[in-house]
């Protein structure tokens, strides 16, 4: 662990995350945090916490970090599609291999419905794509 904390701590929230500032420089070195910000990623706003105001200093940081958030967020979720494509192999293989006649019997109506709704909405989407361009 580092010997020196970052200035700003953010707990994340579900759709976003409280914003608070970090301080080690107290008569105990102790860690306080106090808040000073709610984000609402979905809405891309920075609410000050309670009547506090914020520097700009303290805007440009937490939209710095809104940035990077959004960022991994996307990855992840590019990276969840992957892992579906990779669900979607294994499963293959399982119903073809490993499956009783029971187990298929549980999941056949479900699969089958998930996997025309994506295949209606992919190709929907790729023929917007093809129109388009």
């Amino acid at each position: 662990m580092t010997s020196e904390l970052p200035e700003y701590y953010y707990r994340i929230r579900e759709n976003g995350a409280a914003v608070f500032r970090v301080d080690t420089e107290n008569r105990q070195r102790r860690i306080e945090m106090e808040q000073i910000a709610v984000i609402n990623m979905n809405k891309g706003e920075i609410k000050p916490h309670g009547d506090r105001d914020l520097s700009q200093m303290d805007q440009k940081e937490i939209k710095r970090w809104m940035a990077e958030r959004k960022a991994l967020l996307a990855m992840r979720d590019i990276d969840d599609i992957h892992r579906a494509v990779d669900y979607m192999n294994t499963t293959t293989q399982w119903a073809q291999s490993k499956a009783s006649p029971e187990q298929l019997e549980e999941v056949t109506d479900s699969l089958l419905l998930a996997m025309h709704d994506l295949r209606t909405v992919l190709v929907r989407k790729k023929a917007d794509r093809l129109t388009k361009g």
